[in-house]
């Protein structure tokens, strides 16, 4: 007569991460390197649009008015918008009115939101440098020589702006595909079927508050 297997006991390390997954408050911060590194770069944006813009604004006259009021304010707005985002998933985190993973993974910080956020806010910091160039070059702007450098500097200063963030968005994404690509193919999902008995100790049912069907 052969012996029955071996039971194989629980991994306490599981039942933690089982006990965690139930709730929902805490896949918000999850990953918290990405969320302080997004964090940093929303701030920092803010704080570039809104001081760039206020100072294109404040130093508007009578012979460059149009495109530092053009410029300004569109910096202003997107300060705004950047700002109004991180308000709103705030908000959301803390109403806990979303429940599901994949809506939390796409609003929290470091998430799609964040990306698309700050893809948009380079692409339109990239096109005011590239109109601004433009029309510094075309000489269809009336103006001194001064206003025509001074609206010359600050195009290839946006431009320049505009392609470093694309560029390090771009690396962002394609280092966060190849990581989650690497997981999935050096941690794959293993399914365990654990015999369920009371041979537990008295830390392993501390940390058992989950219900015993997760362990199978």
């Amino acid at each position: 007569m052969e012996l029955p297997p071996p039971r194989t006991p629980p991994d306490p390390r599981r039942m933690q991460n089982d006990v965690l997954e139930e709730h929902t408050e805490l896949w918000w911060s999850k990953e918290p390197v990405k969320s302080v590194l997004c964090y940093t770069v929303a701030v920092l944006l803010i704080l570039a649009c809104g001081i760039g813009g206020i100072v294109l604004l404040s130093t508007t006259t009578s012979r460059s008015g149009e495109w530092r009021m053009a410029i300004g304010a569109t910096l202003c707005i997107l300060a705004l918008l950047v700002l109004l985002k991180q308000l709103l998933s705030s908000a959301v985190q803390d109403m806990h009115c979303v429940q599901r993973r994949d809506h939390i993974d796409m609003l929290k910080s470091g998430g799609l939101s964040d990306t698309v956020v700050f893809g948009c806010s380079a692409i339109i910091i990239l096109v005011c440098g590239v109109v601004l160039l433009v029309l510094s070059f075309s000489g269809e702007t009336p103006g001194s020589t001064t206003v025509l450098i001074t609206m010359h500097t600050v195009g290839v200063i946006l431009i320049t702006v505009g392609v470093v963030m694309l560029f390090a968005i771009l690396i962002y994404v394609i280092v966060i595909i190849c990581k989650s690509c690497a997981s999935s193919r050096f941690h794959p999902r293993n399914i365990s079927v654990f015999f369920i008995s009371g041979q537990l100790s008295g830390t392993h049912l501390q940390n058992a508050t989950s219900s015993m069907a997760n362990l199978i």
